[in-house]
């Protein structure tokens, strides 16, 4: 599509919105054929206005019909399913995360991380949590005229964490007239119901217009218990009794007159004990040893897929000056719940010193008892709110100065985003201690704390010994129990982007290639967050994961120039041949400055043929959190050297010793249990933290791609492009194995200052906080064909065939001896070698269809945590050892929409996502997920219905 530039004043707009109007394979033959050529664009990547800027980089392009003609109803579900996306971020199959970020949806562009993937919203940044996290969630999808995604690094043209490419999303302007839609979908099982109502209106006059869009949506969440793969376990329907959790809703306690402190040694086991069906909880021969059968399957009460509620309202409005001066301003309000729910707590008295006191009238010896409880009546839920308001206003206009046009603007962005994240279902340790201690039964036969001469007031007991759904005394059943042992917690959180930013793109000179374009702008911009925790959530007095509070803030001033350098043209073998250089210096208060810089190429030696380049080195700051950020904890997986059993054991060795670890330790999981596979979960907290010291993490990307639009093909273009990023001091966490390796192996005593061991051995404290110890690259190609046949009598045919092929994903770790070794991942779970879209859209009259296959190949994982027969491929050298491995075949997911014009004015559409109900490969560990699953696979066949109504 070619616009004439009276038609379009596309020299108004302002400078960083991107104006591609065409798709990113522009093709090369419309030109040759005389077509009118494009004046005064910018495009995502660049900030000068020209005709082909839009070929000079690897850009993709969907366009709002492209939006209608798939069955998502949110951005980032979108972008998801592009072939170079990565595997999702915090995606909404993890019910078990934790903390700010969770609740919103993200986009990670080669799987180098969602927060180096920078996000624009008309060419501003979208504001971040204090992760550097950037919720495409707040942008309604009926205010998108189209998604523009750069697949190049870009840290000299927008600065911090455009690593990995920049998302632009562009909002429809000058609306004249209105649209109401409505969205209806569910899954094939009845579930995950969707609902979306949009309604968009706008007036366009002669010299300005407004558009106000407003929607609501809400998608119910999907139970992990109405899946094939995630309902029996984590190991799907391979799960056996024995892999389920050992701490069940029944209640099991160990007996101290034979077992002393019922801490395993080397000598006993002790043995946990389950009250009879129907039997007296005093008694403590009505007691039997629990069996795997009356384990707990967590999956029973937890969510496959999390909701989500929005509600947005976006408004543009633009006013013409005069011919040369107008000014643009976006506001957006959005606010978003989402709703998580995972098991009952499993309690563990030991854990948290609060055994059933000696004179608990539930006590069946009359001696403190430890115990063990699931909180089966108390599913776990957070609910997490999010209210964005946003503004970003420009002034922009253009000149004529010694017959050279001038494009100007001067804009300013304001973004704040106040959280809300109310979680219940995490016991109260504080009325724990209370309602364990002594108590009574008063005369109306409720379990009182304290005695019946000096009763605690408003206090009530708890009895872990009785079975869940079983009623009496002290049942957690009991709603007056349940209120007083689970308070709700509140965390709240603000984050503030703002930003003042004044932009000078033109022509310098006419050389004989052409005009010399320019841009040069400068940027001050501020970033605060902060993200308080509940108070019962810094003190530790409850029974979920401590954190404290996150607060900071940082300013910087920026500075760039880009050149677009003609060189040659109309000359054989050069069409074309432009040189492009960019450089962006920034200064940060919290760190010093940093430059960057960007070069490309692009030769056209043919009309039907471009060659194109960029080298660009690339940053990302420390985010607030990185810096700022409080204390978290969490259950981490690890394997401890001190152990038997272990590969690479130092059992015995002079620092295993020196911890008080015996030669003949095992190490011990939940619920004190031995461990029999590894990494194995730690029954205890660790800390986490950040690094007020930490430097922004470097990078440099390459890409070297063609675009062949071939004369004898009309409506072919073929695009393949190569690219590869290397990314240095990657801000990551210092792993526990990397602590522990760094202690009892290389012996390296400062190491181990942070690890805490209890008398048994294991391990009970670890400190471990943010470093730039990352290192990594990844290369790749990128293979691009569309062709839009001749029409025919059926119809107009046209296909759209995307492909990714990674060739390379190497991390660079640490072997046990502390050598450093490189790890590939391609092939690993999520980092797919090879993800291709194929679709194919047919028109005919008022009638329409498109068909998407979307193809993953296989991926393989180390088995070494499963039975018996599950490893089918040779080991592999991975971490520095041989392991054994799984695989799983490739999967393919098919999606097909028809859709009607009807004569007043109306579009019906209906369609299936994954139409044959494909069911994904079992994937044991769980990538981007909380079950035996690939986080980004389809769940199942979703049905929907769109109707749209143009006045």
């Amino acid at each position: 599509m070619n616009f004439r530039t009276p038609a379009v004043r596309l020299g108004l707009l302002p400078a960083g919105i991107a104006i591609a109007l065409t798709p990113a394979f522009a093709s090369a033959q419309d030109a040759a054929a005389g077509a009118t050529t494009l004046d005064r664009l910018e495009v995502t990547g660049s900030r000068i206005r020209g005709a082909n800027m839009e070929t000079q980089q690897p850009i993709l392009t969907l366009t709002r019909e492209n939006l209608e003609k798939q069955g998502y109803t949110s951005v980032a579900d979108v972008l998801q399913n592009m072939t170079s996306a990565g595997s999702p971020a915090i995606s909404r199959s993890e019910a078990l995360a934790s903390g700010e970020n969770v609740g919103g949806y993200y986009i990670d562009i080669r799987n180098l991380g969602a927060n180096r993937t920078l996000v624009l919203m008309n060419g501003k940044r979208l504001g971040a949590t204090t992760g550097g996290y950037q919720d495409l969630s707040q942008i309604p999808m009926s205010a998108i005229e189209r998604i523009e995604v750069l697949k190049d690094g870009a840290s000299a043209i927008y600065g911090s964490d455009a690593i990995a490419g920049v998302v632009n999303v562009i909002t429809r302007k000058r609306f004249d007239g209105a649209e109401a839609q409505v969205y209806l979908g569910q899954y094939g099982e009845g579930d995950g119901e969707t609902n979306q109502y949009s309604f968009t209106m706008g007036s366009e006059g002669e010299r300005g217009g407004i558009t106000l869009s407003a929607e609501y949506s809400k998608q119910d969440p999907v139970m992990a218990k109405d899946r094939w793969f995630s309902r029996d376990g984590g190991k799907g329907p391979n799960t056996t009794p024995a892999d389920l959790s050992p701490i069940g809703p029944n209640g099991v306690w160990c007996d101290p007159r034979v077992f002393g402190d019922c801490k395993p040694t080397k000598d006993k086991t002790p043995i946990w004990q389950t009250l009879n069906p129907g039997g007296d909880p005093t008694n403590p021969n009505d007691y039997h040893p629990i069996t795997p059968a009356e384990y707990a399957n967590a999956n029973q009460q937890m969510m496959l897929q999390t909701g989500i509620e929005r509600k947005s309202v976006y408004v543009n409005g633009n006013y013409d000056f005069t011919d040369n001066v107008s000014l643009n301003a976006d506001i957006l309000y959005n606010e978003r719940t989402t709703d998580q729910q995972i098991a009952g707590y499993p309690y563990q008295s030991q854990s948290f010193g609060t055994p059933l006191s000696a004179d608990s009238a539930f006590n069946p010896i009359g001696q403190d008892v430890e115990f063990r409880r699931r909180l089966w009546e108390m599913p776990r839920t957070t609910e997490s709110k999010l209210k964005t308001l946003r503004f970003a206003p420009t002034i922009s206009g253009f000149f004529e100065f010694a017959d050279k046009s001038f494009d100007w603007n001067v804009g300013a962005l304001f973004n704040r985003n106040e959280s809300t994240k109310t979680n219940h279902g995490d016991m109260s340790l504080i009325a724990a201690r209370q309602a364990l201690g002594p108590s009574f039964i008063d005369a109306n036969g409720v379990a009182r704390c304290g005695t019946a001469a000096k009763p605690i007031e408003g206090c009530y007991a708890w009895n872990p010994l009785l079975p869940a759904g079983v009623a009496g005394p002290g049942s957690l059943d009991n709603k007056d129990l349940q209120n007083f042992l689970f308070p709700s917690f509140t965390t709240t959180g603000v984050t503030k982007t703002t930003s003042f930013t004044a932009d000078l793109a033109g022509s310098i000179m006419t050389l004989p290639a052409g005009d010399l374009g320019f841009a040069i702008g400068v940027e001050h911009r501020e970033e605060e967050g902060r993200f308080v925790p509940d108070a019962f959530m810094q003190s530790g007095e409850y029974t979920g994961l401590g954190q404290t509070t996150t607060n900071g803030k940082y300013e910087l001033d920026e500075v760039y120039l880009e050149l677009n350098i003609p060189v040659l043209a109309d000359m054989a073998f050069a069409k074309e041949l432009t040189v492009n250089v960019a450089g962006r210096y920034s200064d940060y208060s919290n760190f010093g400055g940093t430059m960057n810089g960007k070069f490309g190429v692009t030769w056209r030696p043919l009309d039907e043929l471009l060659v194109r380049g960029t080298y660009a080195q690339g940053f990302r700051a420390p985010s607030v959190d990185n810096m700022y950020g409080g204390l978290g904890s969490s259950f981490e997986k690890y394997t401890d050297p001190c152990s038997v059993g272990v590969a690479g054991s130092v059992a015995g060795n002079a620092a295993c010793t020196a911890a008080g670890v015996a030669p003949d330790y095992k190490q011990l999981g939940q619920g004190l249990i031995p461990c029999t596979t590894w990494p194995c979960a730690t029954p205890d907290q660790f800390i986490s933290g950040s690094n007020p010291n930490l430097k922004p993490e470097t990078s440099t990307s390459k890409t070297v791609g063609l675009v062949w639009s071939p004369r004898w093909v009309q409506g072919l273009d073929i695009s393949l492009d190569w690219y590869n990023y290397q990314i240095n001091d990657m801000i990551i966490s210092d792993s526990v194995d990397r602590i522990l390796r760094d202690c009892y192996v290389l012996g390296n005593s400062s190491r181990c200052a942070g690890i805490v061991r209890a008398a048994d051995g294991h391990i009970t404290e670890m400190f471990y906080g943010l470093a730039n110890l990352g290192q990594m690259e990844t290369e790749g190609y990128d293979l691009g064909v569309k062709y839009r046949l001749p029409e025919l009598a059926i119809g107009q045919i046209s296909l759209d065939w995307q492909t990714t092929y990674t060739a390379k994903y190497d991390e660079v770790g640490q072997n046990k001896a502390g050598d450093k070794i490189i790890i590939g991942n391609v092939g690993s779970p999520g980092i797919f070698r090879v993800r291709s879209n194929l679709g194919v859209n047919w028109e005919y009259g008022s009638f329409g269809a498109t068909y998407t296959a979307r193809y993953y190949s296989g991926m393989k994982e180390g088995c070494v945590s499963l039975a018996d027969g599950w490893c089918d491929l040779s080991d592999r050298y991975a971490n520095g050892e041989w392991e054994p491995l799984r695989s799983t075949g490739s999967n393919t997911f098919h999606d097909l929409q028809v859709n009607y014009k009807a004569p007043w004015n109306a579009t019906i559409a209906l369609g299936a996502n994954n139409v044959f109900n494909h069911r994904g490969s079992l994937q044991y560990s769980a990538p981007n997920s909380d079950f035996a699953y690939y986080g980004g696979f389809d769940i199942g066949r979703f049905i929907y219905m769109k109707y749209t109504q143009r006045f």
